[in-house]
């Protein structure tokens, strides 16, 4: 853990001229220098006997278990689906896609994923793997996805997801019209005849 950026610049210079070895003296030290923490006696106690009442891994271990880890950060920035507001025929498949942005200042770790959270699921598609990406860069984010064979409006929602199993970013909505007269399909692959255009598209 980077102490310094939970810490005062000081913190380290404190307690590293601290030789005592006196067990409720290192108690009131630990409450001393997180004081902005509201360390009672008790707490104060366990993480210092936890770590063998060494006063520096007791402030690490404490900083590591109150402060959680950052997540990182991801903006829907638009629909960028071919086709937008026309209906899909029934049990066809399409493709959804989105422009997303790494609105964070760290590059996306490994094992990031765009996962189904609720809604309907539209065919076997519920997670598509995500590349790291640098901050601020953008990228088009796609699946195929299978519409419903009953007629009317369905929704799907979908969120970004380390590989640990935490949910970060904006809520990414699939929302579309089943209709026996949808032409949505027809016009994406019309689409995909017409251009030869690369993307940083993932899919199932």
């Amino acid at each position: 853990m980077d102490v310094d950026n939970d810490l005062d610049q000081n913190l380290l210079q404190q307690f590293s001229c601290m030789g005592t070895t006196d067990k409720d003296d290192l108690v009131k030290q630990l409450q001393r220098l997180l004081a902005g923490n509201q360390l009672n006696e008790t707490t104060a106690t366990f993480f210092l006997d936890m770590n063998n009442w060494n006063l520096q891994a007791a402030i690490c271990s404490y900083l590591d278990f109150e402060v959680p880890h950052k997540l990182p950060s991801m903006a829907l920035l638009c629909d960028s689906t071919i086709g937008e507001g026309e209906s899909v025929p029934p049990n066809t498949k399409f493709q959804k896609s989105w422009n997303i942005q790494n609105s964070g200042t760290e590059t996306w770790p490994e094992g990031i994923c765009l996962k189904h959270t609720g809604g309907i699921t539209m065919g076997d598609c519920v997670s598509v793997p995500v590349p790291q990406l640098p901050p601020k860069d953008t990228m088009e984010l796609s699946v195929i996805l299978t519409s419903p064979t009953e007629l009317g409006v369905f929704q799907s929602k979908w969120r970004m997801m380390t590989s640990t199993g935490s949910y970060f970013g904006d809520i990414i909505w699939v929302i579309i019209t089943v209709s026996e007269s949808g032409t949505l399909a027809v016009t994406q692959q019309l689409h995909q005849l017409s251009t030869s255009q690369s993307s940083d598209v993932q899919m199932c």
